[in-house]
């Protein structure tokens, strides 16, 4: 799936009427796909909240810009702010859902996405603690794999943690998993993947539901 069809199929899991936090990179893209039918309210670390979709080309406003430094829109009623009351939002427990990237996810849900052992991308927690710790529930999207091929969904994080035991649900290019107290459970592959293939690709332990779905844009 591309990533604009992952992000689809993210927004198609969140609620009516939901606080939400996106982080940096792939998660961002989740604003622009929200369903026509769906009012979703998007907080930013930086101090917005009712963050709406990215501007048109050419309608940027600098002074207007998300976390990760991306130009974005304000939707009707929202607001910015001071990043400290927005921190104040995340450690508060105000937040519905936090969509987050990640570098490794575990088998227990345990999130590694700050650091990595390579040189050229240095640390850079942000306030992936907070989000990862102060939301209601974690979302996870990714890449299944990195670009050199080595499995993201591992049994354990090797690389130091933001957060244990906080992921809820993974979404990547090749499939929808849940984290359930005994592991990890497939629910949708994309199209013309086979169980052994999937396995090849992930480093933990996986089961597969009944009803194993074929991951769609929603």
């Amino acid at each position: 799936m591309s990533p604009r069809d992952m992000a689809r199929r993210v927004a198609h899991d969140i609620p009516d009427g939901s606080y939400v936090n996106l982080g940096i990179g792939l998660p961002t893209s989740v604003a622009d796909v929200v369903p026509p039918d769906r009012e979703i309210v998007y907080h930013s670390e930086n101090g917005i909240l009712g963050m709406g979709p990215a501007p048109a080309s050419g309608t940027e406003d600098p002074e207007l810009i998300n976390a990760g430094k991306q130009p974005v829109t304000l939707l009707p009623g929202g607001a910015y702010f001071h990043h400290t009351d927005a921190f104040v939002m995340m450690r508060g427990g105000h937040l519905d859902i936090t969509v987050l990237g990640a570098f490794q996810v575990s088998a227990r849900g345990d999130l590694a996405n700050w650091a990595t052992d390579e040189a050229s991308m240095p640390p850079a927690v942000g306030g992936a603690m907070d989000l990862a710790v102060g939301a209601r529930r974690i979302l996870v999207m990714t890449t299944h794999t990195t670009r050199d091929g080595r499995p993201k969904i591992v049994a354990s994080c090797t690389y130091p943690l933001t957060a244990a035991r906080v992921v809820h649900r993974i979404y990547t290019d090749l499939a929808v998993l849940d984290v359930e107290p005994d592991g990890l459970v497939v629910r949708e592959m994309a199209p013309g993947l086979t169980a052994a293939q999937l396995r090849e690709v992930t480093a933990a332990e996986l089961r597969f539901g009944d009803d194993v779905a074929i991951l769609q844009p929603a």
